[in-house]
């Protein structure tokens, strides 16, 4: 019994572990289908002089971001192009998860 509990909290640890570290891992064969996807329906916005793009920065509320398919990645992000760049973005915290180099 304390075996089978000892895996559900290594398990459950693991998960919040991810969770907070909101790593985001997308594959070259996604990104290809994320670029393809965002030249359908282009989301430009030009970068504010005062915001840095970088991973974890938070989008600010007046870019009104993109939503992705369900099936351009494996969960759903929301995104917008940003100096020349595709920026997914976790929709719940508004935090960049991704940048897709062009």
């Amino acid at each position: 019994m304390t075996f089978r509990s000892t895996i559900a909290a290594t398990i459950l640890f693991a998960g919040t572990a991810v969770a907070v570290a909101q790593t985001v891992v997308v594959t070259p064969e996604q990104e290809t289908v994320i670029r393809e996807y965002v030249k359908t329906k282009p989301v430009v916005v030009q970068r504010p002089s005062n915001f840095e793009l970088v991973l974890g920065a938070i989008i600010p509320d007046i870019f009104k971001p993109g939503e992705l398919a369900e099936n351009t990645v494996p969960t759903r992000y929301q995104y917008v192009e940003m100096d020349g760049r595709t920026v997914l973005i976790d929709p719940q915290t508004r935090k960049v998860v991704h940048i897709i180099e062009r």
